[in-house]
């Protein structure tokens, strides 16, 4: 039989891995195999982290809004200021409440009491 010469398509998905895994360290950069298997790692990492991501910075943004709402008055809470919120329909979500808590606090006061009353 002949010998059968593959070209380069082989050579070209290699190459693409290489491409994805050239930050890696060690032979997770170099050979084959366990680039392949710390690529499908890394994406698997990738997507379940972005769900994660969100998860964590809308705790984080509560918490905030909390730390300035119970600062302000002794018996008031973030949930009773969201409750509050949604009877007024006023509608801010928490990202950006928490940045008005953040950088300045007597604004989010201002709001809390407004809503109160």
């Amino acid at each position: 039989m002949t010998r059968v010469k593959r070209g380069y398509i082989a050579r070209r998905r290699r190459t693409k891995i290489r491409l994805f895994a050239s930050s890696f360290r060690g032979a997770h950069s170099r050979l084959t195999r366990t680039i392949t298997q710390q690529k499908m790692r890394a994406l698997v990492s990738a997507y379940r982290d972005r769900g994660r991501q969100k998860r964590d910075f809308r705790r984080l943004w509560i918490t905030r809004i909390n730390a300035v709402t119970r600062e302000n008055e002794v018996s008031y809470s973030y949930s009773r200021l969201i409750h509050n919120m949604y009877k007024k329909q006023l509608l801010l979500n928490r990202k950006i409440l928490a940045q008005i808590a953040i950088s300045n606090k007597n604004c989010l006061c201002i709001i809390s009491n407004k809503i109160i009353k």
